[in-house]
């Protein structure tokens, strides 16, 4: 029997300030990214991810649906307490979740991620890897934040440049994973 090669969804976790964000999403605004909730109420307006359009976004996560590439595919939600609200299918559409940086009670800067299925995966039910044009541009989102962003210690994050001044003037990194740890810019 041959074996089978499993893949996992691509993550880039990430600390943005509010400018580092919004110097973000001046850069997204090229690629022309739909905002959808990741519950989506009825009456839900699109708009395209930009710095003019920040206000608008959700408060902590959302997703980036790249649908020029694709349908973004959507269930709705039929039972618990989002029941009548639509649902995203993360693997199925070409989007990307966006959890967004923000502080705690002790004004430590928590953790962000961008995520996306890019791989097949016999759990995720996806037959076929996510098309080239997609992999393609998620693959520039990260090289743009490897470029602009500094590393981390320990390894694994990517900090934003105004993120990582503001840590010399006192802010705390903080991984958003539960007990997560303090992170500093390498």
């Amino acid at each position: 029997m041959a074996s089978r090669k499993i893949f996992m969804a691509t993550n880039i976790p990430f600390f943005m300030t509010d400018e580092d964000e919004l110097a973000f999403l001046r850069f997204l605004r090229r690629f022309r990214f739909e905002v959808y909730p990741v519950r989506v109420p009825p009456e839900w307006k699109m708009f395209h991810a930009g710095e003019d359009t920040r206000d608008r976004l959700p408060e902590d996560a959302f997703y980036l649906a790249a649908a020029e590439l694709g349908p973004v595919k959507v269930d709705k939600i039929k039972r618990g307490p989002d029941r009548g609200f639509w649902r995203v299918d993360e693997v199925g559409s070409p989007v990307i979740y966006f959890e967004r940086s923000r502080r705690n009670e002790q004004g430590e800067l928590l953790s962000g991620e961008l995520w996306s299925q890019l791989e097949w995966t016999p759990q995720t039910g996806r037959r076929f890897a996510a098309p080239d044009q997609f992999r393609t541009l998620f693959l520039q989102i990260e090289h743009e934040l490897r470029t602009r962003f500094r590393k981390s210690d320990p390894k694994g994050f990517l900090i934003g440049p105004h993120a990582a001044r503001a840590v010399k003037e006192g802010l705390v990194l903080r991984d958003s994973e539960r007990g997560g740890g303090t992170v500093r810019p390498y």
